[in-house]
């Protein structure tokens, strides 16, 4: 299929309607937690970053969504933000709740709607990625009850769902510049890629940032010996099982993956260097 094309883009828009499922944050079928669980959930220093992130995305898509003649692709977005609205109101019911610390939601200023959804999308595809691989880990240590990651296992679906929406309409906008934004569509995404990387650094540079401290060490709540090896094994997994589910004609991201993939072919090389120098 022609990226940039008129079958491109009913495809990935109509794969993206498709996907869709109706539920409501409070009617999900919440589970009473002991206190070990909810003291589990209180210690993740998370959720004050989960609320400001996932409340500030709807917004920033309507007023995206606003700029966009293309009937579509406007409707695909509003959607797109219904769902990232729903997100939000998981994170404040769980919130709400589990009497969770958390501050209240500060709202953003959106000066260039288009600059920050591309901005937002390349982040999710970063942060998508570990997300899956985390989640795996997090459900595997049966440390909290099922109907927890039953919950939000609707998050980790319509997560897939957005970051390969936005791939492809990244793609399909560059091609539609003709052909110096389709030279440039590779360039543009390594550097919206290390864009988003550096956004991650702020946020473990920055040590009174929450959402810093539980994508640093979060997940040493779940897994007694969490080694890179692990995480990557675990992320490499879950991204793929869970991009299989689309159509193959269709974008998917690919370059964290194949990062991925190096350094974990790097890490695998490293017994076998330090065997090579313990015998010589």
């Amino acid at each position: 299929m022609q990226i940039g094309s008129a079958a491109h883009k009913e495809l990935f828009v109509q794969s993206f309607f498709d996907g869709h499922r109706r539920y409501e944050a409070a009617e999900l079928p919440w589970p009473e937690l002991d206190d070990d669980a909810i003291a589990l959930l209180r210690s993740l220093p998370f959720w004050t970053h989960a609320r400001q992130f996932e409340s500030s995305a709807s917004p920033m898509i309507l007023k995206f969504a606003d700029l966009i003649s293309d009937k579509r692709i406007r409707e695909a977005l509003e959607l797109q933000a219904y769902e990232e609205e729903r997100h939000a109101s998981i994170v404040e019911h769980m919130i709400n709740r589990y009497d969770l610390p958390a501050d209240p939601y500060e709202p953003e200023p959106v000066p260039d709607p288009e600059g920050e959804f591309c901005r937002f999308g390349f982040e999710e595809c970063l942060d998508s990625f570990g997300a899956f691989g985390l989640f795996k880990l997090a459900r595997d240590s049966r440390l909290l009850p099922e109907p927890i990651f039953e919950i939000f296992e609707n998050v980790m679906r319509e997560e897939s769902q957005h970051i390969v929406f936005f791939i492809n309409w990244f793609a399909h906008h560059q091609a539609q510049r003709g052909l110096a934004g389709r030279v440039l569509r590779p360039p543009k995404s390594l550097w919206h890629y290390a864009q988003a990387l550096w956004a991650v650094a702020d946020l473990v540079r920055d040590d009174g940032d929450e959402g810093a401290d539980f994508i640093v060490t979060g997940a040493q709540a779940f897994v007694d010996e969490l080694t890179p090896r692990l995480v990557l094994e675990a992320c490499l997994s879950e991204n793929e099982r869970r991009m299989a589910g689309f159509d193959r004609r269709l974008v998917v991201p690919r370059l964290v993956p194949r990062l991925a993939r190096i350094a974990l072919a790097a890490l695998e090389l490293v017994p076998t260097r330090a065997g090579s120098r313990s015998g010589a």
